[in-house]
């Protein structure tokens, strides 16, 4: 099996200067996404190699940067929401419960994929897996509990049906 070994090649200058200078204007969007599209559309492999070089570079001088815009931003706190607004939403604060409890209002006749509830609370959830469920309960209490690797579990009072959900708002 032959295996390729990857080749550094110098460019020139003026190449590199073009590079830079074309009518692209690459200097506008500094994003990651933009960069990697800038390198990719490139057409000579020895420019586009010394495009991604760059872009790695940059992005190992990058964390500097954020940790100090991260430390200017805790400077100046920010009024926390209240801890139960917050459950179920992607980003997790610090005083937030790991369970729930509320109602869902009317009847339930159960459940499949993609299935919302509104909870008495405000709350919208879906049920993210494939569970299946045939229940004919009149507003039940339930209770959502933090599970495994960030997702939430729906628990109905009086049965022993549970549905893996995801919070929509």
């Amino acid at each position: 099996m032959k295996v390729c070994q990857p080749r550094r090649v110098a460019l020139s200058g003026a190449l590199l200067l073009s590079l830079l200078s074309s009518g692209n204007n690459w200097a506008a969007d500094t994003s990651p996404a933009a960069g990697l599209q800038r390198c990719r559309a490139l057409a000579d492999s020895a420019a586009r190699l010394t495009c991604y070089d760059a872009l790695a570079e940059q992005s190992a001088k990058a964390p500097a940067a954020a940790a100090v815009a991260g430390a200017a931003a805790m400077a100046a706190p920010a009024a926390a929401p209240e801890a139960t607004q917050t459950f179920g939403l992607p980003v997790q604060r610090q005083n937030e419960p790991d369970v729930i409890k509320s109602q869902i209002e009317g009847l339930v006749e159960g459940w499949g994929p993609g299935k919302t509830f509104t909870l008495a609370n405000g709350q919208v959830w879906q049920v993210s897996d494939g569970s299946r469920a045939v229940l004919y309960l009149k507003s039940p209490k339930v209770e959502i509990r933090r599970a495994a690797l960030g997702t939430f579990m729906l628990e109905l009072e009086g049965t022993n049906e549970t549905a893996r959900v995801k919070r929509l708002r």
